[in-house]
C-alpha cells in the first residue's frame, strides 16, 4: 500500500519511535490517528506535526486510550473503524531489563499485557472492519529480540517472541483475505525506552543503537513493500537468520552479554 492511501492507527504514538514514525508517515502522505494515554501530550504532538509539515488538519487526529483496559480497546476499535482505518500499527510497548529473579511479578504481568495481549485484543476487535477494506495491513513493531534471546532480556524477549509468533500465525490465517500482517524488528534504539543500565550494557557488549528516525523509515518501507518481516541492522539481521537455523549453536556467543548484566 502506498503511504498516501494509508489511514494509520498508531499506538504508542508519543514514544521515541512513535514520534519519528508519525512524522515519517505523515511526510509520505499518510493520514494518522495517534493513540496514547496522555491527551495533552498527543495534542501537543499534533500541533507540532501540523506546524512542521503544514498538513491538512483532517489528516491528523488522536484518541486517548489505555490499551490495558478492555473498554478503552473497544472504544478505540470503534472510533478508528468509523474514521476509516486501513492500517493498524502496534507501536506501544514496555521495557524490561535485568536478571529474571530481580524483576517484580507485577512488572512481568504489565509487560506481557502491553507488549503482547493488547496488540492481540486490539487486532481482534478491529479485524472485522479491516477485512471489509479493499486492502489493509496490521504491522507489529517488535524487536530483534523477538528472534534472538539475550541474557538480561528473558521477559522482554518472551513478549516479543510472542508478538512475532502472533504476527506470523495470523499472517498465514488471513492469507486468503485482504489483510496483510507484518513484523518489524528494530535492534536497540536511542530513545528514553532504554534506561542507564541498558545503555551501559550496550556499551559493554558493543551493541549498536539506531536513531528512531531510521526505524521510522524502515516502517514506511515495510508498509509500502508489504513484506512479511523486516529486521534492522547488521549483525542483528545475520544473527536472526542463524538463530532461526541453529539457536543452541549460538549460546556460547553471548558470554559477554551474560557477564555484562547487573548483579
Amino acid at each position: 500500500m502506498r503511504a498516501a492511501q494509508a489511514r494509520v492507527l498508531l499506538t504508542g504514538a508519543s514514544g521515541g519511535i512513535g514520534r519519528a514514525s508519525a512524522s515519517a508517515l505523515l511526510s509520505a502522505g499518510a493520514s494518522l490517528m495517534l493513540v496514547g494515554r496522555d491527551g495533552a501530550r498527543l495534542q501537543a504532538q499534533i500541533e507540532t506535526l501540523r506546524s512542521e509539515q503544514g498538513c491538512d488538519a483532517a489528516r491528523l487526529s488522536h484518541c486517548v486510550a489505555d490499551l490495558d483496559r478492555d473498554e478503552d480497546l473497544q472504544r478505540l476499535a470503534s472510533s478508528s473503524a468509523g474514521w476509516g482505518c486501513n492500517v493498524l500499527v502496534h507501536g506501544a510497548g514496555l521495557p524490561a531489563f535485568g536478571r529474571l529473579q530481580n524483576l517484580p511479578p507485577a512488572q512481568l504481568r504489565a509487560l506481557l499485557g502491553t507488549n503482547l495481549l493488547a496488540p492481540m485484543l486490539l487486532t481482534q476487535a478491529l479485524l472485522p472492519h479491516l477485512q471489509l477494506q479493499a486492502r489493509a495491513q496490521v504491522i507489529c513493531i517488535g524487536s530483534a529480540l523477538g528472534r534472538i534471546g539475550l541474557p538480561g532480556f528473558a521477559a522482554y524477549s518472551a513478549s516479543k517472541f510472542g508478538l512475532r509468533g502472533f504476527a506470523e500465525a495470523l499472517r498465514r490465517e488471513l492469507a486468503d483475505s485482504s489483510v496483510r500482517v507484518q513484523y518489524l524488528g528494530p535492534r536497540s534504539t536511542r530513545t528514553d525506552f532504554n534506561n542507564a543500565a541498558v545503555e551501559h550494557y550496550n556499551q559493554a557488549t558493543g551493541t549498536a543503537m539506531d536513531p528512531p528516525e531510521l526505524v521510522a523509515q524502515a516502517l514506511l518501507k515495510l508498509l509500502e513493500s508489504e513484506r512479511p518481516e523486516r529486521f534492522i541492522g547488521f549483525p542483528e539481521r545475520l544473527a536472526v537468520r542463524l538463530n532461526g537455523l541453529a539457536a543452541p549453536w549460538l549460546d556460547g556467543a553471548f558470554a559477554k552479554h551474560r557477564h555484562s548484566l547487573p548483579a
